[in-house]
């Protein structure tokens, strides 16, 4: 596999067509007085897209991405692109981490430069990390998926071709958190000759319920899956569209930016440990950088395509399978799900398990010095297997 370094640019003349789009949108209706009840709030689009078309500079945005080293190569017939940073110590460990949907791998930025210098950052150097943060197929400056099955199973064989035969390393950790904790299981399910040992933000790639061979579910579970039924019946349309009819979706976000910004930044607010006001944890400059990536990149239909690769052929482990590599799992008080203790260890080789203070489901991006002593603590005792 050849590596070609890679610098990001967004063409002028997309910019530019982008600005024409946001002043011309057409704006819906809102009933008064219902906030955020109804999907995103009216008066903070508006908000954002002004600032977007008038504010907002993605020049700066741009350059700060280029300060890290970017890459892209072909895995297995797909174009991969990714961030590879050197860790500063005596011995980094090599570390793939992989974000979610509606994410990017700018979500990363943060917790790069903690984990590859983490004496930099308060910590030791015998900690640092190379770092490789790849862009998901079909996100960002990676290739649009173009056949059907590019699905959390398939993810990981191409991150296991990129880290041996592209990048040479023949044991790494692996972490993730959304889709990526998905893509992290599997990697420590299917190649545990490889990987040392996965951190996650979540419980992923398990059965959704009890299933025959399964001892019984104890209260904090039964508790669990009542809650996470809840939720898909009130914040999981999202997730069925983009299951089942992903295309007919994407003329809209694919056409109109205020579209775009409405249907990311709603789940920006309502994932993150925010009361609320989604700009308590991110700016506008950060969203808008994520929403940026999605239009100019015209990634917003390949991405949501996981959604329906996965629910028609999902990776599930088994009952009497699990993960054999070392696990972690830092959970997060505004995660989206939030399985017990109990429920990992059905599935997960479980050795640390993190009730973190604060924080959603951008974890990464939103409390990235916790998430980075969590991932540091984790493979410490591992980084001689």
């Amino acid at each position: 596999m050849t590596v070609q370094p890679y610098t990001v640019h967004v063409a002028d003349e997309t910019l530019q067509d982008l600005r024409e789009r946001l002043a011309r949108t057409r704006w819906p209706g809102e009933l008064p007085h219902t906030g955020w009840d109804y999907g995103s709030n009216l008066a903070y689009v508006k908000e954002l897209v002004a600032y977007w078309q008038n504010g907002f500079d993605w020049r700066a945005q741009e350059e700060a991405l280029n300060r890290f080293a970017h890459f892209r190569t072909t895995v297995d017939g797909m174009g991969i692109h990714f961030i590879h940073e050197k860790g500063k110590g005596p011995a980094p460990l090599p570390l793939v981490i992989t974000h979610g949907w509606p994410s990017t791998v700018f979500e990363m930025s943060k917790i790069i430069p903690l984990l590859t210098d983490p004496a930099a950052h308060g910590g030791d150097p015998q900690d640092a990390f190379d770092v490789v943060a790849p862009s998901l197929p079909g996100y960002g400056f990676s290739d649009v998926t173009g056949t059907r099955g590019i699905n959390v199973a398939r993810i990981a064989d191409l991150w296991s071709q990129l880290m041996t035969t592209a990048l040479g390393y023949s044991r790494y950790g692996a972490h993730g958190g959304d889709w990526g904790a998905g893509v992290t299981a599997r990697l420590g399910f299917s190649y545990r000759s490889q990987v040392i040992g996965i951190h996650t933000t979540s419980v992923s790639g398990v059965p959704t319920g009890w299933q025959p061979g399964m001892r019984d579910l104890t209260a904090a579970e039964r508790t669990f899956l009542e809650a996470r039924a809840h939720w898909q019946l009130e914040e999981g349309g999202y997730a069925h569209i983009q299951g089942t009819k992903p295309q007919t979706l994407s003329y809209g976000l694919n056409d109109s930016p205020a579209a775009l910004a409405a249907w990311i930044v709603e789940k920006w607010r309502s994932w993150s440990d925010c009361d609320g006001d989604v700009e308590r944890c991110f700016s506008k400059d950060e969203l808008l950088t994520t929403i940026t990536i999605y239009w100019a990149t015209q990634t917003i239909n390949s991405s949501t395509r996981i959604y329906y690769e996965n629910q028609h052929n999902p990776w599930i482990i088994q009952p009497g399978q699990g993960i054999d590599v070392p696990c972690a799992v830092a959970r997060f008080p505004k995660e989206i799900s939030r399985p017990p203790r109990e429920w990992a260890e059905r599935f997960f080789n479980l050795q640390q398990w993190s009730e973190m203070p604060r924080g959603g489901h951008f974890a990464a991006f939103e409390q990235p010095e916790t998430l980075a002593q969590d991932i540091r603590a984790f493979f410490r005792p591992l980084r001689g297997a």
